[in-house]
């Protein structure tokens, strides 16, 4: 069984369809999943459809750095609040995105700085999110000495920045971006040298679609749509540049995820 570390949802994409996604997964032997909280009205629509689903979803609460604009004290405020929830797992999605820069970069670095801060008082895992901003997001990371374990999500950086998150102590989560040899052809070297241990999957639906994903599976209405239902898709692609069985891929994910977020 896997669970799917990170999907967004409360995409608009998904509307109306919770169920029939949720069914796919399990038959997909995705049992469970996080849902990504990007703001503070997707993190409580994220709780509310974990609460819909016991034992099924979970849900993270974060401000994304595209919605730092958003920020002040009263969202800090709610997201604590959400924090101290069950089925809330993770602090996140945070961080730092300089690729798109939909918000002011001292506006990223202060919600950033402010959601690292929540970390290390409801001791709950980081997700995070770097894109384009590596130098100022370790640095951030570097500022605080209390913060709880997490994992660097979506990874498509380097095998120098893999390194150094490793090294720092975090999981590196892995979507569909692996079998993309046309545009993430280095993340082969990435995925060979991560240990399994240190290791997350994710679809991050409905974006980033594995290109392994065989086009019988793909319906007319989901031909661009990733689901949790396609994560092994994700796991087949690292057991190949491992050289490892699928099972020991999902097995050992699987533990990983339910280490990290206490499931």
């Amino acid at each position: 069984l896997m669970i799917d570390i990170g999907i967004n949802l409360t995409n608009k994409q998904f509307a109306g369809e919770y169920d029939k996604i949720i069914d796919r997964a399990i038959e997909a032997d995705v049992d469970t999943i996080l849902l990504t909280g990007t703001s503070v009205r997707s993190s409580n629509e994220a709780l509310a459809l974990a609460k819909k689903y016991p034992k099924r979803l979970y849900a993270t609460a974060g401000i994304h750095p595209h919605d730092a604009k958003t920020m002040s004290a009263e969202s800090i405020k709610n997201l604590q609040a959400l924090l101290n929830q069950k089925y809330v797992v993770a602090v996140g999605e945070c961080g730092l995105d300089f690729d798109r820069d939909f918000s002011p970069r001292p506006i990223q670095e202060a919600c950033f700085h402010a959601q690292l801060a929540l970390a290390e008082e409801v001791h709950k895992p980081l997700f995070l999110h770097e894109r384009a901003a590596f130098e100022r997001f370790t640095a951030i990371l570097a500022d605080h000495n209390r913060l709880p374990e997490g994992v660097v999500h979506c990874f498509t950086g380097s095998l120098k920045e893999a390194k150094t998150y490793l090294d720092a102590g975090y999981y590196i989560g892995f979507t569909g971006a692996v079998s993309d040899s046309k545009r993430f052809a280095h993340l082969e070297e990435v995925v060979r040298y991560v240990p399994l241990d240190r290791m997350l999957i994710e679809t991050d639906a409905p974006f980033m679609l594995p290109k392994n994903v065989p086009q019988s599976q793909l319906s007319q209405y989901q031909s661009r749509r990733n689901e949790p239902a396609f994560l092994p898709y994700v796991a087949q692609t690292i057991a190949q540049f491992k050289g490892i069985p699928f099972e020991t891929v999902a097995s050992a994910t699987t533990f990983n995820a339910q280490t990290l977020f206490k499931l």
